[in-house]
């Protein structure tokens, strides 16, 4: 319990991080959004490691526009479009803090040089 609290409060951590980067000098949302395609053809050709959360994203994503959350929203009224707004706002931490990670990874990537170790 105590890591799905740590790792939702870095999730909204992110969030907040990634709505005042302009103002830090962090990677801005288009930067980030621009990231999303990138990180997801190095998941797949099993470069980056980020298949796990990309899969919870995706989950999250499906459960938010599923059609079957229909009925609790209608029924609950405010308190079934509750647990939207936490997943939604869950989803968008994730993306942010998911791409702030691709993007440092992709610049500690890029400045290594390829080649061998000579002894």
């Amino acid at each position: 319990m105590a890591t799905k609290t740590l790792r939702r409060t870095a999730a909204f951590r992110a969030l907040f991080r990634a709505l005042t980067a302009g103002s830090r000098g962090g990677p801005s949302l288009g930067k980030r959004i621009a990231a999303l395609p990138r990180m997801i053809a190095a998941t797949a050709r099993g470069e980056y490691d980020g298949g796990l959360r990309l899969a919870l994203m995706t989950a999250a994503t499906a459960y938010v526009l599923s059609p079957v959350d229909v009925l609790p929203e209608l029924t609950l009224l405010l308190f079934g479009l509750a647990d939207d707004a936490v997943m939604v706002t869950w989803l968008a931490g994730a993306v942010l803090a998911e791409t702030e990670r691709f993007l440092a990874w992709e610049a500690r990537r890029a400045s290594v040089i390829p080649g061998g170790v000579v002894h």
